[in-house]
């Protein structure tokens, strides 16, 4: 029975069980709403790169900060089905699209994304995007074109958020969900682990994200990847056991959500992603990058998969396609909008230094 009134207190007692006790109960929660032999393979394109306004503490994409990540304009809708197409014959069944935007803002560029969502439905891919904060209009005229689900992660705690990000505002991220969930799109969000948060804030972002109703049909557990430059360069990697725990923790909260072995998989061994997939996680990310960090290349991940039996989800499986229609048949169109998402403008030290670093380099 999925429950949406979790707190805090309940998730702690069970992210600090002994091990193998909190292993074999999320095993035994996996089992009984996912098959275990089963995981979803999706790819992540990143569509635009670069530039992009926010001062998030872990984002290499971020124009404040030094990276010398190679940024590009949006991709034109025939660049975006070709990577589609070797993504399905990779074995992939679903394509997440991301773009380095704060927001979604009607106009070309967002046709445009449009019209990559409907090419991709049509090739019988779920079609995932993480675009930013988006309104109910710009949700529903999304589903229109077919989207199945929208990314939106909450990155971390309520309160530890404030430690990471100065540019938006919790609230943001919770109103996107909101009126993702009025569209007939499906919620995936998630966060990111190892920024230096506390194990109250790990337990403090399931707790957002179960009380939810319904829970995000989809959640990414992502590992932190240091990248130079970024106001996070210098964390401590987590270890393969927090991982362990915090996906177990997550499938337990969260039984029906497919949850996501996501960034940092490159520092897991073979044996530690097998532990991840037994404690519940049941979907990856394949492709040699996840927007603009390392990620294991397809090859390793189906030998892998061949090692312990797993096989690729196929699409559709937890809901059916749905129908593209036309930019022409649309009954949404674009308002013109600009909401005022929020600028909570405080002040975050590591963020200022990081950025006042960049300057110096040439």
């Amino acid at each position: 029975m999925t429950r949406n009134d979790w707190t805090k207190e309940e998730i702690l007692a069970i992210y600090n069980k002994p091990l193998m006790e909190l292993l074999y109960e999320a095993a035994t929660v996996h089992r009984i709403h996912h098959d275990p032999n089963k995981v979803q393979v999706s790819t992540l394109l990143s569509i635009k790169t670069g530039g992009c306004p926010e001062d998030c503490g872990y984002c290499p994409q971020a124009a404040r900060y030094h990276t010398d990540i190679e940024g590009n304009d949006l991709m034109s809708v025939s660049q975006v089905k070709a990577q589609a197409l070797r993504a399905k014959s990779s074995g992939s069944s679903r394509v997440c699209m991301g773009a380095a935007w704060r927001n979604v803002k009607d106009g070309k560029e967002f046709d445009n994304v449009l019209e990559m969502v409907r090419t991709i439905n049509k090739l019988d891919m779920e079609v995932c995007c993480t675009l930013g904060m988006v309104t109910e209009n710009q949700a529903k005229r999304l589903a229109e074109a077919g989207l199945y689900a929208y990314n939106h992660n909450l990155d971390s705690s309520e309160e530890y958020y404030k430690e990471v990000i100065s540019t938006r505002g919790y609230q943001d991220r919770l109103d996107t969900i909101s009126n993702v969930r009025k569209s007939k799109v499906t919620v995936c969000s998630g966060g990111i682990i190892g920024m230096g948060e506390s194990l109250e804030d790990r337990a403090g972002m399931l707790v957002a994200l179960a009380t939810l109703n319904p829970q995000p049909e989809s959640t990414p557990i992502n590992a932190l990847v240091p990248v130079e430059g970024t106001p996070l360069e210098e964390q401590q990697k987590i270890s393969i056991w927090e991982m362990l725990r915090m996906i177990a923790t997550t499938r337990i909260v969260m039984p029906e959500t497919q949850v996501r072995l996501s960034a940092g998989r490159t520092d897991m061994s073979r044996e530690g992603q097998a532990m991840c997939f037994f404690a519940g996680a049941n979907s990856i990310f394949a492709g040699d990058k996840l927007l603009t960090t390392p990620n294991p290349n397809v090859d390793d991940d189906m030998a892998m998969f061949k090692l312990l039996g797993l096989k690729p989800q196929k699409a559709f499986e937890k809901k059916p396609q749905p129908q593209s229609v036309s930019a022409e048949e649309s009954k949404y169109k674009h308002l013109g909008e600009k909401p005022k998402w929020s600028r909570p403008g405080h002040t975050i030290e590591r963020n200022v230094e990081a950025k006042a670093k960049s300057k110096t380099k040439v």
